[in-house]
């Protein structure tokens, strides 16, 4: 039996070097693609701290970038939600969660966030000061 912790970082480990793997480093696309994930990865556990999950992921969602779509899509099979196995149905579920469940949604995806953090930095080579080059 594992720990949370341990899926998480098995889940996001697994997710990242696949995208490491398919958005090679030196190629324009990939870098591009690669920052924009990492980025978000580093930015998002600070906006839902600040503006709240629900929020947040409405956010990362109206940016309409395939990294971001991406990340919300990894951190729903991460966190493994009931009736949410993809990144659309998790910020669903965020928005009409009761307070309890809204509460430990919010820490589920924290939790796991601090490991995409992590392996943004490790295994995709995106430092917390890299720009992902939105808007924001």
């Amino acid at each position: 039996m594992h720990t949370n912790q341990q899926r998480y970082a098995q889940k996001a480990f697994k997710q990242t070097s696949a995208i490491a793997e398919e958005y090679k480093k030196g190629t324009k696309e990939g870098d591009k693609y690669r920052k924009k994930y990492g980025s978000m990865a580093h930015k998002l556990p600070l906006l839902i701290r600040t503006a709240g999950l629900a929020q947040a992921f409405a956010f990362v969602q109206a940016k309409d970038e395939t990294a971001y779509t991406d990340l919300l899509n990894h951190l729903a099979t991460a966190v493994n939600w009931p009736n949410a196995a993809t990144g659309e149905q998790l910020a669903a579920k965020s928005r009409s969660a009761h307070l309890d469940n809204y509460i430990l949604l919010t820490r589920r995806v924290t939790a796991a966030l601090i490991w995409y953090k992590r392996f943004a930095e490790s295994v995709l080579d995106v430092k917390p000061t890299d720009d992902g080059g939105d808007d924001s």
